[in-house]
């Protein structure tokens, strides 16, 4: 019974995850040493010229998504909304572009709030869009630059409508929105 409840209590873990104190510093390799920092490292991989990369999802409960990240970091859970809006849109543009490419016009991309990332450095999730979901909040924008991160820390997702991107906002687990 015991050994039931800590299985459980790990597959339970994402779901309590919380980056939003993140150490992760760069200037520091010994804090980058944390699980939670995998990203950041990756991130540091990088060539200085980088902007925006991608990587495939490890995870292998998700074997079609991939991940958009910024080389851009911030102190702290490295929250999107706190870098540049000139970042935002790069990173917008190319998770965009490389969303079409994978899925054509069935699309999704979602930010995981805060409390549910299991990882530092900011990223967000590329896959298909899966159809059938109820809609919640929402607005829809013309170009990505129409994109608002919420500062409360909570996700969005989006995806496109005709000639609109549809952003879904106000949730916690966005990433659900897309074929793992």
């Amino acid at each position: 019974m015991t050994r039931r409840f800590a299985f459980v209590a790990a597959l339970a873990l994402p779901a309590f995850a919380d980056v939003t104190n993140c150490a992760c510093d760069p200037a520091k390799p010994e804090s980058m040493r944390a699980r939670e920092c995998g990203l950041c490292r990756e991130a540091e991989k990088q060539p200085a010229a980088t902007e925006v990369f991608f990587l495939k999802d490890i995870n292998p409960r998700k074997p079609n998504r991939w991940l958009a990240l910024p080389k851009f970091h911030t102190p702290g859970g490295h929250r999107l909304h706190e870098i540049p809006k000139a970042e935002q849109v790069k990173l917008w543009r190319a998770a965009i572009v490389k969303a079409k490419e994978l899925w054509g016009d069935a699309w999704g991309i979602a930010y995981n709030s805060e409390k549910q990332r299991t990882q530092c450095h900011g990223h967000v999730h590329i896959g298909k869009l899966l159809k059938g979901l109820a809609p919640g909040n929402y607005y829809d924008v013309d170009r990505p630059e129409q994109i608002r991160l919420p500062e409360d820390g909570t996700g969005i997702w989006f995806h496109p409508v005709g000639r609109k991107i549809r952003v879904h906002y106000g949730e916690g687990i966005t990433e659900t929105a897309l074929l793992r």
